[in-house]
C-alpha cells in the first residue's frame, strides 16, 4: 500500500477510534444541545421571547445539586457499584447546615467543612460494609438510605431553619449563573482526579477486579474511596440544595437518588464499571433539568409530567446507547 493511502486510512480510523472512545460524552453534549434547542423553542412560544439571565441562572441554580450527586455516583458506578443512599446524605447534610449555620464568616466556613466531614463519614461507612463486609451494594445503600432519611428528620422534623444570604449568595448568586464555575472547577478536579493513582485504581477495579488484583491494587481500598467520595459530593449537593431553598428540608434529597442514577446513565457511564467520565453525568444532570423545562413550557398536564419526563429519559438512554455501541464497533 502506497504511503499516500496509508496516512488517510490512519487519519481515520484515529478518528474513529477517538470517536469511539469519548461516545458518551460526545451523546449527552448532543442531547443537552438538542434540549436547550428545544426548551428555546418552547420558551419563544410561549413568552415571544428567549430565555435570558434569569432564566440562565435558575436552571444552573437548580441543577448544581444534582450535578454534585451525580459527581459522587459516577466515581461508585465506576466500581460497578451503586449508591442509594445519595438522597438520604443530601437530606442530612441541607438539614445540618439549615439548624446550625450561622450568619458569620467563621460559622459559614466552619459548618461547611463539618457537613463535608459528615458526608465523607456517611460514604466511608458505605464502603466498610461494601468493601470490607463484601455487602452488596443496592442492600447496604438502601438500608442506609433509611438510616439517614430517619437522622435527618431526628435534626429537622419540618421544613425550616435557615441559610445566611451571604452563603447563598457564595453558592447560588440569584443574580448570575456564577456556580457554573464550580463545575468549571469539578471538571478539572475530574481530570486531574482521571489521572491519579486512585483514580486509575478505581477505574481499573471496575474493569476486571481480578486483573486489578493481580496487578497490586488494593480493592478494598479502592472501593471505600470512592464510597467516600460519594459521600462527599452527595454533602456537596446537600449544601447547594439548602442554599438554593435558603432554608432545610429533611425530605428534599429524596429524589436525588434516582435522577443521580439517571444522570449517570445519560452522561455515557458504564453502569457495569469501568467506563465513563463525570464530566458527562454533570451533563446528563442539565439534560435531566433542561426535560423538565420543556415539558413546563409545553404546557404539559402537570398530572401527567412524571410519565412524559420518564418516556423521555428512556427513549435518550436507549437511543444513546444504540448509538454509542454502533460507535464503538466500528473503531
Amino acid at each position: 500500500m502506497s504511503p499516500e493511502l496509508a496516512a488517510p486510512r490512519r487519519r481515520r480510523s484515529l478518528s474513529v477510534h477517538i470517536v469511539g472512545q469519548n461516545a458518551g460524552l460526545l451523546l449527552v453534549f448532543a442531547m443537552l444541545a438538542a434540549a436547550v434547542a428545544l426548551y428555546c423553542l418552547f420558551y419563544w412560544m410561549q413568552q415571544r421571547s428567549f430565555p435570558g439571565n434569569f432564566e440562565l441562572t435558575s436552571t444552573v441554580d437548580n441543577t448544581m445539586p444534582l450535578a454534585m450527586a451525580a459527581i459522587g455516583q459516577t466515581i461508585v458506578v465506576l466500581t460497578r457499584g451503586l449508591d442509594l443512599s445519595v438522597g438520604g446524605i443530601i437530606d442530612l447534610t441541607n438539614a445540618l447546615a439549615a439548624v446550625h449555620m450561622q450568619d458569620s464568616l467563621g460559622s459559614m466556613l466552619g459548618w461547611t467543612v463539618l457537613v463535608l466531614l459528615a458526608g465523607a463519614a456517611l460514604g466511608f461507612l458505605n464502603g466498610l460494609l461494601v468493601g470490607v463486609g463484601r455487602l452488596q451494594p443496592i442492600v447496604v445503600t438502601l438500608a442506609t438510605l433509611s438510616i439517614f432519611q430517619g437522622l435527618a428528620i431526628r435534626v429537622l422534623p419540618q421544613p425550616g431553619g435557615a441559610i445566611p444570604p451571604g452563603y447563598t449568595a457564595l453558592l447560588v448568586n440569584m443574580n448570575q449563573p456564577w456556580a457554573l464555575l464550580y463545575l468549571v472547577l469539578c471538571a478539572g478536579l475530574w481530570l486531574a482526579f482521571r489521572r491519579s493513582a486512585i483514580g486509575v485504581a478505581i477505574i481499573a477495579v471496575g474493569n476486571d477486579e481480578a486483573a486489578a488484583r493481580a496487578n497490586g491494587i488494593n480493592v478494598v481500598r479502592s472501593r471505600v474511596i470512592a464510597y467516600t467520595l460519594s459521600g462527599v459530593f452527595a454533602a456537596a449537593a446537600g449544601l447547594f440544595l439548602a442554599a438554593t431553598a435558603t432554608a432545610g428540608d429533611a425530605t428534599s434529597g429524596n429524589g436525588f437518588t434516582l435522577s443521580s442514577i439517571v444522570a449517570v446513565v445519560l452522561g455515557g457511564v458504564n453502569l457495569f464499571g469501568g467506563r465513563g467520565s463525570a464530566i458527562g453525568a454533570m451533563a446528563g444532570g442539565f439534560v435531566t433539568t433542561m426535560i423538565v423545562n420543556i415539558l413546563f413550557f409545553s404546557r404539559i398536564d402537570p398530572l401527567y409530567q412524571s410519565f412524559y419526563e420518564g418516556l423521555f429519559l428512556i427513549i435518550a438512554v436507549v437511543v444513546g446507547g444504540g448509538i454509542g455501541r454502533m460507535l464503538r464497533r466500528r473503531r
